[in-house]
């Protein structure tokens, strides 16, 4: 999924042995999407593989350790960066936790662990929404 010019990303839908799925809520500050509910994901390095970064991006937003389960899907979504529009493309993996503690970057974040029918009950876009569903729907 190498593509010139536009953003690679890759997130990790982090399930427990119970099918909860790991959010968290992004800090007050963020300029995107402040405070909403969503799984752990980022802008990938460069020549970073999608699943590394997916692992990488886990240890950086929440202090967790995990293993790809599986790819679940791919998303796209369109931001603008400096006045351009821009192409987002990322990768969705399925991760198990290796480790228990969870440390968020910031004071004003939250985790919470929750089961598929649960999911509405937080402030989580449809965007964060559909990648845990992947993870659900896919086999």
């Amino acid at each position: 999924m190498d593509i010139p010019g536009d953003k690679r990303l890759a997130a990790a839908v982090v399930m427990d042995d119970e099918g909860r799925v790991l959010l968290v809520r992004r800090s007050e500050t963020e300029k995107f999407l402040p405070r909403v509910w969503g799984v752990p994901c980022g802008k990938l390095e460069p020549d970073e593989s999608a699943r590394d970064g997916a692992l990488r991006e886990l240890k950086e937003e929440t202090g967790l350790l995990g293993e790809i389960v599986r790819k679940v899907g791919e998303s796209s979504f369109v931001s603008e960066y400096g006045g351009h529009e821009v192409k987002n493309w990322q990768e969705n993996f399925l991760v198990r936790p290796l480790t228990r503690q969870i440390t968020l970057p910031r004071p004003d974040q939250a985790h919470i662990w929750l089961a598929r029918s649960e999911l509405t009950t937080v402030d989580i876009d449809e965007y964060n929404l559909d990648i845990v569903d992947q993870a659900f729907t896919s086999s």
